[in-house]
């Protein structure tokens, strides 16, 4: 009779976790937004900084209290991800700016959105352990997003962005580990 270790699976949480931690760094950015409607294309740049957040950090503990979470500590990890942008043509400008997530269950909690400064939850699964699905509703919008870390040095990222059941803009991500 043939020994068979026991298949372990990993929890969403769990996976969620080492592709934060495989995340953690700098990374340039370049991302592309497809307007579908009237087909403008607008190109970004951006430096990215994301740092790993354990349990108990106080900026989970912080995104507890804005989610008004009973236990500030449940929030089982998280990142915070800070960045400067710089819109090229045909809308020129420079942004800067943070937002914090944190994880519980099959939630990611966040302090803002991408087109909100109040705070919102997603829903993720990981389709393996480098990619990371999402999906954000809020203001009558839909957010699906893939994130999938190629190797140790890019990481891509696509976000369709929908109103109404119609699909509104696509963004497509290349990031390099800097």
């Amino acid at each position: 009779m043939k020994f068979q270790p026991p298949i372990v699976q990993l929890s969403p949480e769990s996976l969620v976790e080492e592709f934060f931690r495989q995340s953690e760094g700098n990374w340039r950015s370049q991302r592309r937004y497809y307007t579908l409607k009237d087909g403008e294309t607008q190109e970004v740049v951006s430096a990215i900084a994301v740092y790993f957040l354990e349990q108990g950090n106080k900026e989970l503990i912080q995104l507890a209290r804005l989610h008004e979470m009973a236990d500030e500590t449940m929030l089982k990890c998280g990142v915070l991800t800070t960045w400067e942008s710089n819109y090229i043509g045909p809308s020129p400008k420079q942004t800067t700016g943070s937002t914090v997530f944190g994880v519980l269950g099959t939630a990611l909690y966040r302090d803002r959105g991408f087109s909100t400064s109040k705070p919102i939850v997603a829903q993720f699964s990981m389709r393996d352990p480098k990619t990371m699905c999402l999906r954000t509703e809020y203001s009558g919008n839909v957010f699906e997003e893939e994130l999938k870390l190629i190797g140790t040095q890019y990481r891509t990222r696509q976000t369709i962005i929908s109103r109404a059941g119609e699909e509104q803009m696509i963004g497509q991500y290349l990031e390099k580990r800097m």
